[in-house]
């Protein structure tokens, strides 16, 4: 047993990174995920609690459970995935930051305290804003800074929930904390920001579809899963979140159907998936947890394969608009094949990853009588197969001919993807090995004839809706156009008035001036065609020559005031 946390052995990396270059930083890059994990699997046991003392502050570094094991092996497995992805990069700032990105959430996962959450939790958000600047463009800048303040504000909110917590029970302790206090409200919205609730959300697709071709990989594995799993330990059971997650699983799918940038159509779909993970918190029950602690596992595997295959597009074709793209089957036979692999299993097609995980989800739904939030979930699930399933490998590889002919994926992005694609399988057609890691017990299987039957004709006939709307010319077709969601609120609505408020009060400026220099214009002429302006003192004298007399009537009354007192 060791007390060195985890998180430690990937600084140490981000800092052997800087000094390096070329195949020694890719053989550190590399072994980082590799060596974290097996020290993971040898030396942290579940019970262990590492402390220590810090200006009268007992922070908990270590504090290790299943459910946080689980989660540090699957971001050991994503950050392994994602650095292959990116061998081929050679640019520092995205090496680190995503280095860093992925050892903060390894500090969160073990966090035993709000406090060292909050100091990962901000971590998680200066380190991955620099996957999205690192694009250089002028969109990817200005999408990074609006990124940032929604992740600090996260942050705010989770301290000074964390500070009024301490303040209503003496304790810092991460676990079950509810809502029963403003305290809780506090770190909900905290948490809510990062996991994409409802109208929280915009950062994710305003900020993912502009990072790195490599980036949005990193990016799709790690902060919402981690607020999936800060939800998980402290909110499991609260009822709101049933509700929360519902509207989350439903609303993306509009957008994503209209959507000409493919990437963006993922980021809702990434809602939509963590949607069903806030659903199974909510519910709360052994089945619903492991449901929502298996399909985060299984998401960030598809989810990333998915974003791989779409990088792997844009890498090679400079464009990622449904729009300007069809016909990449014919020189990216890898990719396309692979990118169906992600589509069936996000899809829940039986064999694949997602069909073992989302199950679990919906038959906790039907246990707990919520029949009628089932049949959203339902129509959620047919969604996901229409913009994910469909659309993604449909437009970007089918669809009409755009004519390019590019190069399939570089061998470290095919073998990736190929990594990702194996484990949607092995987990699809092996679910017992998830199941044994899962945190709670409970008695389950997916391979009964109602649920495999149920599930294919729910996607037969989604594609056969496709097929039918797309033959029929009702499909929304690919526009180029840019759409706005809730970010329209402060990225136009706001903006706009704010201009107004601004004009409006320019214009109350010249009016009140006018209204009270007119008056004050007529009496200077009526005082000017009187007698007494006639005077000398009177007249208009520039400013030196009035200062210059008032002066001397000062020093005038000092000299009559000193002689008075003699």
């Amino acid at each position: 047993m060791s007390e060195l946390p985890p998180f430690i052995l990937y600084f140490i990396a981000a800092l052997l990174v800087v000094g390096t270059q070329g195949l020694t930083r890719k053989i550190i890059m590399l072994a980082t995920p590799i060596v974290t994990a097996l020290y993971i699997w040898q030396n942290i046991e579940i019970g262990l609690v590492v402390n220590h003392s810090i200006l009268n502050l007992e922070l908990t570094l270590l504090r290790v459970d299943k459910l946080s094991l689980l989660f540090a092996f699957l971001f050991c497995i994503a950050s392994f995935i994602g650095t292959i992805f990116a061998l081929h990069v050679n640019d520092t700032k995205q090496h680190v930051a995503g280095i860093v990105y992925a050892g903060s959430a390894l500090g969160a996962v073990f966090a035993g305290d709000l406090i060292t959450l909050f100091i990962f939790w901000e971590l998680l958000a200066t380190s991955s804003v620099f996957l999205i600047w690192a694009r250089g463009t002028e969109r990817a800048i200005n999408a990074g800074m609006r990124y940032l303040v929604f992740q600090v504000l996260s942050g705010v909110f989770l301290l000074a929930g964390a500070l009024l917590h301490f303040h209503n029970t003496g304790s810092l302790a991460f676990e079950h904390i509810g809502l029963e206090t403003i305290a809780g409200w506090l770190i909900l919205i905290a948490f809510g920001i990062k996991a994409a609730f409802p109208f929280l959300h915009s950062w994710l697709t305003d900020g993912y579809p502009e990072a790195t071709v490599t980036g949005t990989v990193f990016l799709s594995a790690f902060t919402t899963k981690v607020a999936v799993y800060a939800l998980a330990r402290s909110f499991a059971g609260e009822e709101i979140l049933i509700y929360i997650g519902v509207a989350m699983a439903c609303f993306p799918i509009f957008y994503a159907v209209i959507e000409n940038d493919l990437r963006k159509v993922l980021a809702y779909s990434l809602i939509n998936q963590v949607g069903f993970m806030v659903t199974g918190i909510g519910i709360g029950t052994a089945l619903a947890l492991n449901g929502a602690v298996a399909h985060a596992f299984s998401d960030v595997i598809f989810k990333g394969l998915l974003f791989m295959s779409m990088g792997a597009v844009l890498y090679r074709t400079g464009n990622i608009n449904g729009s300007d793209l069809g016909g990449l089957y014919k020189s990216m036979p890898k990719t396309t094949v692979l990118c169906i692999v992600g589509a069936l299993s996000i899809s829940a097609f039986p064999l694949f990853s997602g069909f073992v995980s989302k199950s679990m989800i919906m038959t906790a739904l039907m246990i707990e009588d919520y029949g009628y939030l089932w049949l959203l979930m339902l129509f959620a699930s047919a969604g996901v197969f229409h913009h994910a399933g469909i659309k993604i490998p449909y437009f970007a590889f089918f669809a009409h001919d755009s004519g390019l002919r590019p190069k399939d994926a570089p061998t470290n992005m095919l073998i990736a993807m190929g990594i990702a694609a194996a484990l949607c399988l092995f987990i699809g057609m092996q679910p017992q090995y998830l199941y044994a890691m899962l945190p709670w017990e409970v008695d389950y299987w997916p391979y009964d004839i109602t649920h495999v039957l149920a599930q294919l004709q729910l996607l037969f006939f989604s594609a056969f809706a496709f097929v039918w709307l797309n033959h029929k010319a009702m499909y929304p077709p690919e526009l180029r156009s840019i759409n706005l969601d809730a970010e329209w609120i402060y990225r136009r609505w706001v903006p706009a008035g704010i201009r107004r408020i601004v004009l409006f009060l320019s214009l109350a400026k010249t009016s009140l001036s006018a209204l009270i220099m007119a008056p004050m214009q007529r009496a200077r002429y009526s005082f000017s065609q009187s007698p007494i302006a006639k005077y000398h003192l009177a007249e208009s004298w520039p400013t030196g020559s009035m200062v210059f007399w008032v002066a001397i009537i000062l020093a005038a009354y000092l000299v009559l005031d000193i002689f008075g007192q003699a």
